[in-house]
């Protein structure tokens, strides 16, 4: 048991400002530690059982001297009661407090691995610290009610729609995850949107105010082209290989030699670069084997359409700043959609055979366990097709002066 020094006061505890231990008395080995920052603390110098310890009792002056005094007190009372306050502590540290926040935490840990959309996974983290846990992420996972939802995603609503609506879901996920571990209830969910929160938010479709992509309207896809293919870079080539695909920005920008075989006119795009994480066979057309053969292959890389530097893909602005600088409004993705109504309007097609041009899941799990093919060969002579319409001049309606073409 450590000595009595000489008791100290107030004011004494106060001026203490030179940097180490002082005993301040009254209580048996309570000291002020005074940090060479100038930052106080109180400490008790003690022994716990034969090993010769420091206890912290907690900072000046948040920790008064006469409170200083009851916690070292306290704590003698159980290092004689047979109780290491250190080891009691550190077990009190080690106990998880399961709020919201440690659940969402936990839930994003354990499937984050399943997400291959870098994107994906931080929109996650980013949109829970952006609305959920300043409202409700300390709370215990088994208290967060309806209220608590609501107060998060409610004042956005009407004007970030698409990204509640996220947020809301997202909630739901990391709830449902607390009640299979144990942490809250089973039973109802308070994010459930089908009769629940339903009966006090509107609907997405009457406050979602989003715009489809704006795209190259069907008749304008020849003179578009003309354009683009005037256009020298490695951007333009990477935007008229997806055109000529119907493909996605992010698939086109990361092609890769590699996936793509010459002799058997196919690009095989591995599942980690597809949005529905499957692999994807696209049947080239005759336009795109030009495309690739008039495509130089660069020293150090994979990629067809690499960006500055060689390693990287194209920034997923460039081909929108393709299209800026001729002076369009349309998006890349748009042509997606431009693909889409040429199908339905202009050809005899199955939609089934556009939905997987498109690499669109088709039907339900039954059907898709059923469907085997992947009407490569239908998909071939649709692509064929698609690369001929838009490499021929409309007949009628030719609204190239619209785009400007000479």
């Amino acid at each position: 048991m450590g000595k009595i020094a000489k008791e100290m006061g107030a004011m004494e505890v106060k001026r203490l400002t030179e940097p180490g231990l002082h005993r301040v008395g009254t209580v048996p080995g309570l000291c002020l530690n005074v940090s060479t920052t100038g930052t106080k603390s109180w400490i008790l110098r003690t022994t716990i059982g034969i090993k010769r310890s420091d206890v912290g009792l907690g900072s000046y002056p948040a920790v008064t001297l006469a409170a200083a005094w009851e916690r070292a007190r306290a704590t003698l009372d159980e290092i004689r009661n047979g109780i290491d306050p250190v080891a009691k502590r550190k077990d009190r540290q080690n106990i998880v407090t399961w709020t919201f926040k440690a659940c969402a935490l936990a839930y994003i840990t354990s499937h984050e691995p399943s997400w291959k959309n870098a994107k994906h996974k931080q929109q996650w983290r980013n949109t829970l610290e952006t609305f959920v846990y300043p409202v409700f992420g300390d709370k215990h996972v088994k208290d967060v009610d309806t209220g608590d939802i609501t107060t998060a995603i409610r004042p956005m609503w009407s004007t970030k729609n698409e990204t509640m609506v996220r947020v809301r879901n997202r909630i739901e996920l990391v709830l449902s995850w607390a009640a299979a571990q144990g942490y809250r209830p089973k039973g109802f969910n308070p994010a459930t949107w089908r009769g629940h929160l339903d009966q006090v938010l509107p609907k997405p479709s009457k406050v979602n105010k989003r715009e489809s992509f704006e795209a190259v309207p069907i008749d304008e896809m020849h003179a578009f082209m003309l354009r683009l293919r005037s256009v020298n870079g490695m951007s333009a080539r990477c935007l008229e290989f997806a055109v000529l695909n119907a493909c996605r920005s992010g698939e086109a920008r990361g092609a890769a030699w590699s996936e793509i075989d010459l002799n058997a006119k196919t690009w095989n795009i591995p599942g980690s670069r597809m949005k529905s994480g499957r692999s994807h066979r696209v049947p080239m057309s005759d336009a795109t084997i030009k495309l690739l053969s008039e495509s130089p292959k660069f020293k150090g890389t994979d990629l067809i359409f690499p960006g500055r530097g060689g390693n990287k893909p194209l920034s997923d602005m460039t081909l929108t700043m393709v299209m800026r600088r001729m002076r369009l409004t349309a998006v890349p993705h748009g042509f997606r959609s431009t693909f889409t109504d040429w199908t339905a309007e202009r050809t005899a097609y199955p939609s089934e055979v556009r939905e997987m041009a498109l690499a669109h899941a088709i039907g339900n799990d039954t059907e898709a366990a059923y469907r085997r093919g992947d009407l490569f060969e239908k998909r071939r002579h649709l692509m064929e097709d698609w690369a001929a319409f838009i490499n021929t001049k409309p007949a009628v309606g030719d609204r190239a002066a619209d785009l400007k073409i000479s």
